[in-house]
């Protein structure tokens, strides 16, 4: 049985609550999936624009236990970009929040209606159960497929190291389109627990307000949240409920992680800090609560089921201790590899468990693993990865007479551009737009030239020594 299945012992227990004084229970989504079945044949496609709001979340798990396979799409997402994706994979069915297509829906559940989209849906591997964007919102239509073990293996991964049970109530403080979001969900409807769906975020007074009424008992964040609760004086709010702290989506600062595991220590909670990669379904690693002073700037170790390698350039495996090579991980909740189009749909396992990570690590002699760097060309925005490739052809695609170029790091992108200086707040609102990052997470500077070598390929090593 898979978690996602109906569970006759969870029938009666709440699954969602939000913040407009709604709930639904386990039953109430089995229903809804029966009256859906009749509606969307098994091995259909259907996209879901995801917000986090009842609607949106049971339209995923409806899916799920249809053996429909959901591809989901964030909201914010550019319009053009969006229309783009759909175009590229040609979805039978389409989940959107109520008021925002026209026509009559087929059906309707809470907030959401379903529409049909296409005709007929694309050609589906027997094991294909769900398909995740890999880089934020910069549009691109290469996707990330997850088979059904895949997305249980990682859920009862996750209950087992965090410890969840049904009586864990955790609050949706990251967007469900999201891997890490949507494992909060997964690992928790694994254990029969309910989940507390809010659209306002950390700054808003509401969603603290919203945690307390609730009783929420954890909380799950970004770097950049973490960063957000520190200015808050989070560790100055009672939340007497709140027992359970979890961080992935990029590298934390050692002055975070220490600060927080401080005070979780001194307050008998627990703060989890983890790594993960959407092609691994979400987590790949755990540092346990016990380790986390122990061991600052650990990613700790890896989840049960799953293990770890350090690789040199010639893929063999590093064994002594602190050697640094490429993070090779191997596990049951390795995607089965990408998507780039409708066609690629029905194309089996690619990756037969095992997932080189592109990230260079190292692991100290206790067995505890370390991120030193990247080897492929992406940076984590507020925990969303974001392809600097992919934006650089979103700049080229858009002002053709001019050369673009990205490097920097996480919560920091830099782009470079022959673009004249007073252009450049021109191309600061497209990024906003397009791609839906914050101004204060990237740095737009002109250069007279862009650096290529002899092929024409741009030196990015280059890049950050150029004055404007």
């Amino acid at each position: 049985m898979y978690f996602f299945d109906k569970h006759p012992n969870f029938k009666a227990h709440t699954l969602f609550e939000d913040d407009c004084g709604q709930a639904a229970t386990y039953e109430t989504w089995y229903a809804h999936a029966d009256e859906l079945g009749g509606i969307m044949p098994s091995r259909s496609l259907a996209a879901i624009v995801c917000r986090n709001t009842i609607g949106s979340a049971l339209s995923y798990l409806c899916c799920l236990q249809r053996r429909v396979v959901p591809l989901l799409i964030d909201e914010a997402m550019d319009d053009e970009l969006k229309q783009g994706l759909l175009a590229a994979y040609r979805p039978e069915f389409i989940f959107c929040p109520c008021g925002t297509e026209g026509g009559n829906p087929l059906y309707s559940l809470y907030d959401y209606d379903v529409y049909r989209h296409n005709n007929t849906s694309p050609a589906l591997y027997e094991d294909l159960g769900l398909l995740l964007t890999t880089s934020g919102s910069t549009g691109s239509p290469k996707l990330v497929r997850l088979s059904y073990d895949n997305i249980q293996s990682n859920a009862a991964s996750i209950a087992q190291y965090l410890e969840l049970t049904a009586a864990d109530r955790p609050v949706s403080s990251l967007p469900m389109h999201y891997t890490f979001g949507l494992s909060v969900i997964n690992s928790h409807v694994l254990c029969g627990a309910a989940e507390c769906l809010t659209t306002a975020t950390v700054f808003d007074a509401a969603f603290w307000q919203f945690c307390k009424e609730k009783r929420v008992t954890s909380i799950a964040g970004v770097p950049f949240t973490y960063e957000c609760l520190r200015r808050l004086k989070f560790t100055k709010m009672e939340l007497p409920d709140l027992t359970l702290m979890i961080q992935a989506g990029g590298k934390l600062s050692k002055k975070l992680q220490k600060e927080f595991g401080q005070y979780a220590a001194g307050t008998g909670k627990r703060f989890v800090v983890m790594y993960g990669q959407t092609e691994a379904t979400a987590r790949m690693s755990y540092l346990p609560p016990a380790d986390c002073l122990r061991k600052i700037g650990s990613i700790g170790v890896a989840i049960p089921g799953g293990s770890f390698r350090i690789l040199d350039d010639d893929h063999a495996e590093l064994t002594e201790p602190n050697a640094i090579g490429e993070l090779c991980y191997d596990g049951p909740n390795v995607s089965l590899g990408y998507a780039h189009g409708a066609d690629d749909l029905q194309l089996g396992d690619e990756r037969h468990g095992r997932l080189l990570t592109g990230d260079l690590a190292y692991c100290d002699e206790d067995g505890f693993y370390y991120i030193s760097g990247r080897k492929k060309r992406f940076v984590k925005i507020m925990g969303k990865r974001v392809n600097m490739d992919e934006v650089e052809q979103l700049f080229k695609n858009a002002f053709a007479d001019r050369d673009f170029a990205c490097t920097g790091g996480d919560d920091d992108l830099l782009v470079f551009t022959t673009a004249p200086e007073t252009d450049c707040s021109d191309l600061e609102d497209f990024l906003v737009a397009k791609a839906g990052l914050h101004p204060s997470c990237f740095t737009i500077r002109s250069v007279a030239a862009i650096p290529k070598n002899s092929s024409g390929k741009t030196q990015y090593t280059d890049l950050p020594g150029l004055k404007d």
